[in-house]
């Protein structure tokens, strides 16, 4: 008896953990609707939100939070403190937050906050609202969050603001107060000090009351265009007279965020590419209008490109605007300044669009994995406009390896002595410099590393996979490894465990050829510390080229031919523990015209002039 229930014990552990290991990537919800009501006097908004909350966890949330991100741009806050006091402070914050007068500062107060009708008990942490809820959400249920809340919006110093450099009067980003994600990893309360963004799937039904003369594009689709285009009136004290404001009502499906824009004197243009509605805001004047009349050509051509190659666009608009301070993604649009050569215009626009794959669909996590989203999207964004030039719509030469550069940079970056570990949070790194070429460059580079690793073949069919299990999912960085494992029947955990969280660099070269028995001997030597399989073309005298691919062991099989060369061989597996590796090879050293290690450039060797036999010249 004792033994069938210890079997019968085992056996619901077991299949419990099995459930749940299905299961632990749950998805909350939350559905939105807000009213706001603008005064461009004043710059300030009142508001009223309701959330649909469900709680799709196994566990019970008896607290909440929520973000409010315009708090950091108040003096003394988080991002002003961080911002003076890091060795190389983004150029565009500095220490102007700690000159901010009152009438310049942004706020967001929650003025009442409940929960099914019962008063909740919460506080103001800086850029986070922490709440202790009346009774706790049990796993399934879905609950109402209900909330009314007042907001100045600050001078535009990042991303959000008024009154940008090129006098866009509104960049609303980041104005509302925000739910923070809950996932498999507990809650994600990150205060705002100036990186990037993590959130809640749901739906957003936002109204928008502001000066009738101002034109607002957003995140969604625009419910009421009729009703706006014709203007309308209303009865006030019996009499018929001209409203002040209009509302614009959007609506915003299957998203984590809703951002908008406004500005009196925009121009709006529309036009549709791959069945999406693009639209195209700005200021029309001598340094915008001829670039941003031809910047659909490049969207219409680029998104075709895009759509076969990173997945399909599901949302059925997308809106450039002009604003903000640079270039920055959100749900359906994006915010970029626009007074602008032709060619800068287009970079901005794609490396912002490419971020509806890797943030606004994927959805990763980019306080923990900034790399996943700005490296993925910079890696996308480089091949769509080497695309661009191949068909003529950008000027310049297409090139045969448009990742030489970025490949080069990281290589030569890697010596500063400045890098730091892709596993860092993006608050904490020492530098905005390491941050930047980690996140951006080394990003990229590491899909860069996996296309070397598994082929080109293996790598496009993993990159679409990828987008297609995992959007609407916040994949982390196993996800995408097990992904292209699967895809390629190779094991790449190694490659992970290195390149995301450490620094080794890749250092590999030709230490030594000679004739053993009549035949030429290659001696490879690991320099770095990183290990990698390793491509060595063997060029003859008779000008044929053999491809001699030498996988590491861990990987427990090879990449197939990508084609290149005229003839493709597998050698013996490298033990990543051995520095040195002879490969023999089948004609005598009199009959090598030349060794090359990594003829197509794409590894990330810090030293190059080693990689040859005989040795090129410095």
């Amino acid at each position: 008896m004792m033994k069938n229930i210890f079997l019968l014990l085992i056996t619901v552990f077991f299949s419990s953990n099995v459930t749940f290991a299905q299961a632990d990537r749950w998805q909350q919800r939350a559905e939105y609707e807000m009213e706001i009501d603008v005064d461009v006097e004043t710059n300030k908004f009142t508001g009223t939100q309701t959330i649909k909350y469900t709680n799709n966890s196994p566990d019970v949330l008896d607290r909440v939070f929520y973000h409010l991100f315009y708090n950091a741009f108040q003096p003394g806050s988080m991002m002003d403190e961080r911002s003076r006091t890091i060795t190389d402070p983004d150029k565009r914050v500095g220490d102007r937050i700690s000159k901010l007068t009152e009438s310049e500062i942004g706020y967001q107060k929650v003025k009442t906050l409940t929960m099914n009708g019962k008063n909740c008990k919460f506080h103001t942490e800086g850029t986070i609202l922490e709440v202790d809820l009346p009774a706790g959400i049990e796993p399934g249920k879905t609950v109402k969050l209900e909330m009314t809340f007042e907001a100045q919006v600050p001078v535009q110093i990042r991303r959000t603001g008024r009154d940008n450099k090129e006098g866009i009067r509104y960049s609303m980003t980041q104005w509302y107060p925000k739910l923070c994600e809950y996932d498999y990893q507990g809650w994600h309360a990150h205060p705002y000090v100036g990186r990037e963004f993590h959130g809640v799937w749901g739906d957003f039904d936002v109204k928008i009351m502001i000066d009738k003369k101002y034109l607002v594009g957003a995140s969604g689709q625009l419910q009421n265009a009729k009703k706006i285009g014709m203007g309308y009136t209303e009865k006030q004290g019996g009499k018929l007279s001209l409203k002040k404001k209009r509302t614009w009502h959007f609506v915003a499906e299957n998203v984590h965020d809703f951002a908008w824009a406004a500005d009196p004197e925009y121009t709006h243009l529309v036009e549709e590419a791959e069945g999406v509605e693009l639209h195209y805001m700005y200021q029309k004047n001598q340094n915008t209008e001829e670039n941003w009349s031809k910047l659909h050509n490049a969207m219409a051509t680029a998104l075709p490109f895009i759509n076969e190659n990173f997945g399909k666009y599901p949302y059925p608009v997308y809106y450039f605007l002009q604003g903000g301070d640079g270039g920055m993604e959100y749900a359906m649009c994006t915010l970029i300044t626009g007074e602008r050569s032709f060619e800068s215009l287009v970079g901005v626009s794609v490396h912002e669009l490419m971020h509806s794959w890797y943030q606004m669909i994927l959805g990763t996590n980019e306080a923990l994995y900034p790399w996943m989203d700005e490296g993925f999207t910079t890696y996308a964004s480089t091949q769509v406009m080497n695309y661009l030039r191949e068909q003529g719509v950008l000027d310049g030469e297409a090139s045969r390896d448009p990742m030489y550069n970025n490949v080069r940079s990281f290589a030569g970056f890697t010596q500063s002595g400045m890098e730091e570990a892709l596993i860092t949070h993006s608050d904490h790194y020492s530098t905005n410099t390491a941050y930047g070429a980690g996140s951006y460059t080394k990003g990229s580079v590491f899909l860069q590393q996996i296309k070397y690793i598994v082929g080109e073949k293996h790598f496009k069919e993993g990159m679409l996979r990828y987008y297609d299990e995992w959007k609407f999912k916040h994949p982390n960085p196993n996800d995408f490894i097990r992904v292209m494992e699967k895809t390629s029947g190779l094991e790449l955990d190694w490659f992970r465990e290195y390149f995301i969280n450490t620094t080794h660099t890749i250092d590999y070269a030709i230490a030594g050829v000679e004739d053993i028995d009549g035949k030429a001997s290659v001696n490879l030597q690991r320099i770095g510390k990183m290990p990698m399989p390793i491509d060595l073309l063997v060029v003859k005298e008779n000008g044929k080229e053999e491809l001699y691919h030498i996988p590491l062991r861990i990987m427990r099989g090879e990449k197939e031919s990508e084609g290149f060369y005229d003839a493709f061989k597998v050698g013996k597996d490298w033990p990543w523990t051995h520095t040195n590796y002879t490969l023999q090879l089948d004609v005598p050293l009199s009959k090598i015209k030349g060794l090359v290690i990594d003829p197509t450039s794409r590894l990330v060797d810090i030293n190059m002039e080693n990689n040859t036999f005989p040795r090129r010249e410095p």
